[in-house]
Parts: structure tokens; C-alpha cells; sequence
């Protein structure tokens, strides 16, 4: 597999955000899993399928003005 190729494969991502959003705002990340912590963050997870959806999501957390305390990736199940 090449670089790029690395780069394009799904992936398992979760995205820690200042703020507590509750699970309406999944249908706005598409699906993905929403979870709050007892620390007043929230977790939005799942699969991404490439990069160009990774920005995507990013973008969408800017929109929102959240603040983000992480992101953390690892390769998708096969």
C-alpha cells in the first residue's frame, strides 16, 4: 500500500470538544457516536471514510465554535 493510500483508508476517530452536546446533534455529524463525560466534554466518534470527510468534520466543529481537546485515530476494522 502507498502512502497516499494509508492516508485515504477508513478510519476509527474520536474528536474530545469542550461542552456538552446531547445526541440530536448526531444527524449534524452524520450518524457518528455522541457521548458525554462527567467532566463537561463530549466524545464525537465512528468511522471516517477519507480524508476529505475527516475536514469535514473538523470544519463542522469550528462551525459549532467547540473547542477541541483532541482528536485520536487508529485504522478501522476490516
Amino acid at each position: 500500500m502507498t502512502d497516499n493510500a494509508k492516508r485515504e483508508a477508513p478510519g476509527r476517530y474520536s474528536f474530545r470538544v469542550v461542552g456538552r452536546l446531547d445526541a440530536r446533534w448526531a444527524d449534524w455529524f452524520d450518524g457518528l457516536a455522541i457521548v458525554q463525560g462527567p467532566d463537561g466534554t463530549t466524545t464525537v466518534s465512528g468511522i471516517l471514510r477519507d480524508q476529505a470527510e475527516l475536514h469535514g468534520l473538523l470544519a463542522r466543529i469550528r462551525d459549532l465554535g467547540l473547542e477541541l481537546l483532541s482528536v485520536q485515530s487508529e485504522p478501522a476494522a476490516r
